[in-house]
């Protein structure tokens, strides 16, 4: 995935959830984060950061907040890009995962149950469902998701597990937006009940994986896979 217009700026402070104030080519702007999560040890003052110029007249804001630097690591904070990046690389067959034949129908934000998944696929006789979880949270070089406590990620996990007991294959895909990680792993420590509900889809047939990112301050594209340790 490719933004445009990127230019490099510093990271000053963060309002609130939607809004950052950044220092680019040393005027103050204050822009839109591309992710609501939490991000404390990412939006850190003085942090290089990356945002994406858009000259729609409509927007309140000039730019978009998509990529930070955290010691050796480019890591893209845009929520929106994994759904995109995934599907893309699904399309072009640039990912192929266990279990998936060729695919001839990938639809985003499918209904099922009281959910709506990231992606339905189909292909080769096979029907699935896949959600797709974006993380920007790294430890000691392990990734970890979540970053804040997430009833709904919970809730998709257990339907995901319904579906496959109907005779879908179902898939989380963990889409770790930075290179260089070691291992994944489910941040118990903050949401101990989505750690289990993980555990228990990857015991109930439920794919569990997770791909690292080539990241630049303009691109994010799906690398290689990474261990999950449950």
């Amino acid at each position: 995935m490719k933004y445009k217009k990127v230019t490099g700026g510093r990271f000053l402070s963060r309002p609130n959830r939607f809004i950052a104030v950044c220092e680019i080519d040393g005027a103050i702007e204050t822009v839109h984060v591309k992710n609501t999560g939490r991000l404390k040890e990412l939006l850190v003052p003085g942090t290089p950061a990356y945002l994406e110029y858009s000259d729609k007249p409509e927007r309140k804001t000039r730019y978009s907040l998509v990529t930070v630097e955290k010691v050796k690591w480019l890591v893209n904070i845009d929520s929106n890009a994994p759904n995109r990046v995934v599907a893309d690389a699904l399309k072009t067959g640039v990912l192929k995962l266990p279990g998936m034949p060729v695919l001839d129908h990938i639809k985003p934000e499918h209904g099922y149950g009281k959910s709506r998944f990231d992606l339905y696929l189909e292909g080769g006789g096979m029907k699935a469902f896949m959600e797709i979880k974006g993380v920007t949270l790294e430890k000691d070089g392990i990734a970890m998701f979540p970053d804040a406590p997430t009833l709904r990620g919970e809730k998709h996990v257990h339907e995901l597990i319904a579906a496959r007991e109907e005779g879908y294959q179902a898939y989380i895909l963990f889409l770790i937006q930075m290179k260089g990680i070691s291992f994944f792993t489910p941040n118990d420590e903050m949401h101990r009940a989505f750690g289990d509900a993980v555990r228990l889809a990857a015991e109930n047939g439920v794919h569990v994986l997770a791909y690292d990112c080539h990241v630049e301050p303009d691109s994010l594209t799906i690398a290689d896979p990474v261990e999950v340790v449950l």
